[in-house]
């Protein structure tokens, strides 16, 4: 059989989940420089800086890639659920051009619209196109996408697609911190 015949026969969640994989590889060819400050954006599909960025936009630019806004996702389920959202930044209102670069607003979103999957320390649980989210050693938050590339390690996992602060690394990290989230977001 063809590969596009192949393709045809696989479900359409595992080729989104693929697309996401190679959309947040692609990302390891950008020179970001870690940078989380406050930035007014376009609205909708604004971004920072390209050569600017942090964890969360490596998801957010992944997924852009494919087509989905997660800026315009986040803000329109805050702006219709504040209240479901953490209030751990004091606001009244949602923020358009903050909002869905903070790791806790991203794991309500995917809580509410997404696939919450189960957080455990066996690697086989944890598929190509998840996102994970962790409380680093200082409780920072942080998130990163499952690769398709297994550990050197572990070949039973998967290194994660993330930026900790150097740009966009695949780094085999999933059990170096406390997970304190799994998701499996399809649009």
């Amino acid at each position: 059989m063809n590969k596009i015949f192949l393709m045809l026969l696989l479900p359409f969640s595992i080729l989104a989940q693929s697309s996401l994989v190679d959309s947040a590889k692609e990302r390891l060819s950008h020179f970001v420089i870690y940078d989380g400050s406050y930035q007014k954006i376009a609205y909708p599909n604004g971004d920072v800086d390209a050569n600017k960025g942090v964890c969360t936009d490596v998801v957010i630019r992944s997924y852009r890639a494919l087509g989905v806004d997660l800026q315009q996702l986040v803000h329109e389920d805050m702006k219709q659920n504040f209240s479901a959202y953490p209030t751990i930044w004091g606001l009244t209102r949602p923020d358009s051009n903050i909002d869905h670069r903070r790791v806790p607003n991203l794991e309500t979103f995917f809580k509410r619209h997404g696939e919450s999957l189960v957080t455990s320390q066996n690697p086989t649980d944890y598929k190509p196109g998840d996102l994970v989210t962790w409380r680093l050693d200082n409780n920072l938050p942080h998130i990163g996408v499952v690769s398709d590339v297994p550990s050197e390690a572990d070949p039973n996992r998967y290194k994660i697609v993330h930026n900790i602060g150097l740009g966009p690394k695949l780094d085999d990290i999933l059990f170096d911190y406390k997970i304190v989230g799994h998701f499996r977001y399809k649009q």
